[in-house]
């Protein structure tokens, strides 16, 4: 008889990401926003942008950076989610946040951000987190105002000629800034 816990509810480990996790970071980060992998989940972007959300070395630059942290969530020591957390001052800002495409949908997203906001409350006393979404993902900017974010209306244009960033398949693209009290 098998008396494992069913699968969606095995044990999540959270830790930061070193040198040797960077190239399972880029393929999960990838797979959960862009190419035909992606649109197993909801948060693909394949419809707006292709070409690569991320690369070895902008993982790299990261997870190396002062200040900044990659942290990678594993089930059975097995990568499913991620995402950046950054101290900037009185706030920390959230960002490359990617969940397997498979696992979307289960809760697990909820539980990430919340252990996000816990660890930079804890770790770097700030009081806001700050993230910015393509202003044009309505489903997810949802989303996050569910989990008590709220739109600024500032926006940041989309760096259109950046093949880093994504090719965009449409000319009204900019990121807007969302922003959480964590007090």
């Amino acid at each position: 008889m098998d008396t494992a816990p069913p699968r969606d509810s095995a044990e999540l480990t959270y830790r930061d990401a070193a040198e040797g996790d960077v190239p399972a970071l880029v393929a999960l980060i990838e797979s959960a926003y862009r190419g035909e992998a992606s649109r197993a989940g909801w948060t693909s972007e394949a419809d707006i942008l292709g070409g690569q959300r991320t690369d070895p070395q902008g993982v790299r630059e990261v997870i190396t950076a002062p200040g900044s942290r990659l942290m990678i969530v594993e089930r059975d020591g097995e990568p499913v989610a991620c995402c950046q957390l950054e101290h900037r001052g009185e706030a920390a800002y959230f960002g490359m946040f990617a969940v397997r495409p498979d696992l979307q949908g289960a809760g697990l997203g909820r539980r990430i951000i919340a252990e996000a906001e816990r660890s930079v409350r804890e770790t770097w006393g700030v009081a806001e987190m700050h993230m910015t979404v393509i202003s044009v993902r309505e489903d997810l900017i949802a989303w996050y105002e569910r989990r008590g974010y709220r739109r600024t209306g500032r926006m940041t244009p989309f760096p259109y000629g950046d093949e880093r960033f994504g090719i965009p398949r449409r000319d009204d693209l900019a990121f807007e800034l969302l922003v959480k009290a964590l007090v």
